[in-house]
């Protein structure tokens, strides 16, 4: 059976988490350290914080921007639903927005209409590696906190003129600007199914030196429970260093399956060319009924998942769900087929022909 998700982990994640064990080391320290430089110089952020988990990281952002209690904080029905039970632990309100068809994402449209109905802060989760209209959503004037734990390693172009007293928009030139340098604050996951994992854990990145003095005041006086221990730190730091090899199979295994399925009925999502999304997953918007694909899929040996099981809009009562049309079909009819950088041409090509055939 090909798994829909399946570990990256190679020999050299392996030998940096057993080098942990057999040194004793493996509270917050050495390798913590050295995963932040790494994240900071991946990213380009000032300053980086990681953290036991998304939670605990999201909840030391809100600490930093020192919300009064109660403040309506949006989210998408798509997000990650820790991050709905999040803010209301922490005493705020989650304002739930619907999303669109051709991406899963919200859009600058959509924020505005929370922004009407109360909403004062966005959590962008960048769902499925997609980054959205971010220059638009930051243009409304709202505070927002970038989740890249899918996204991690997409970039936005932006147009700079190459001189500032040159009025020729042929003069212009092209500037990749990175997923998470948008917000005030950025949130990495590292969990499992997380572009970048750790097996558990998250990085809150501070873009800007401002906001990381501001961070810091709160995360220098963190207890240790809340900070990534040092064999969780030793898997994500190797596992960033060999970003660019496993995205490049990701990609070139998306290409294959995106071709592939343009051939039939079903579809997936729209996104950037190039390096403008991360490859996260093989995300299918069904045509069908997801239990015939399920069934067809599991005679060829091929698991394949609901996209959106551990999502906000999964965990709502069927009420509450209803307000969220597009979310609520999504999450119907939206399934993942594998795609990781360990599966082999003949996998591959299993896929494809599944891919091609869906009923």
């Amino acid at each position: 059976m090909i798994q829909t998700f399946s570990s990256t982990i190679r020999r050299k994640e392996m030998d940096a988490v057993l080098t942990c064990m057999v040194d004793e080391k493996i509270g917050p320290g050495e390798l913590n350290t050295r995963l932040i430089q790494t994240v900071k110089d991946f990213t380009g952020c000032d300053g980086a914080v990681a953290f036991r988990s998304p939670a605990i990281a999201f909840s030391y952002v809100l600490k930093a921007l020192d919300l009064e209690k109660g403040t309506a904080i949006m989210i998408s029905a798509l997000a990650p639903y820790w991050q709905y039970s999040t803010i209301i632990e922490c005493g705020y309100k989650p304002l739930i927005l619907d999303v669109i068809e051709e991406t899963g994402l919200v859009t600058a449209e959509i924020v505005q209409k929370g922004i009407s109905e109360g909403g004062r802060l966005l959590l962008l989760h960048e769902t499925m590696g997609i980054v959205p209209e971010i220059e638009k959503i930051v243009a409304l004037g709202i505070p927002v906190i970038e989740d890249i734990s899918q996204s991690v390693g997409a970039v936005v172009p932006e147009d700079f003129e190459a001189a500032e007293e040159t009025t020729n928009p042929a003069a212009k030139k092209k500037v990749n600007r990175k997923a998470g340098s948008f917000g005030l604050f950025t949130i990495m996951g590292l969990e499992e199914f997380d572009t970048i994992t750790g097996g558990g854990g998250a990085v809150v990145m501070a873009p800007q030196r401002r906001e990381w003095i501001v961070l810091k005041k709160y995360t220098d006086v963190a207890p240790r429970t809340d900070i990534l221990p040092d064999i969780n730190s030793a898997l994500a730091y190797i596992q960033l260093k060999e970003f660019s090899r496993n995205e490049q199979a990701r990609k070139a295994l998306f290409a294959i399956f995106q071709r592939t399925l343009m051939s039939g009925k079903n579809k997936t999502f729209n996104r950037a060319p190039d390096d403008g999304s991360t490859i996260w997953s093989f995300p299918v918007v069904l045509n069908g009924s997801v239990k015939d694909v399920k069934q067809y899929a599991g005679k060829k040996e091929i698991e394949i998942q609901p996209a959106y099981e551990d999502s906000v809009i999964a965990h709502l009562e069927e009420l509450e769900a209803a307000n969220y049309k597009v979310a609520k079909a999504l999450n119907l009819r939206t399934v993942l087929f594998p795609l990781y950088p360990r599966i082999g041409s003949e996998a591959a090509s299993k896929i494809s022909k599944v891919l091609t055939t869906l009923p």
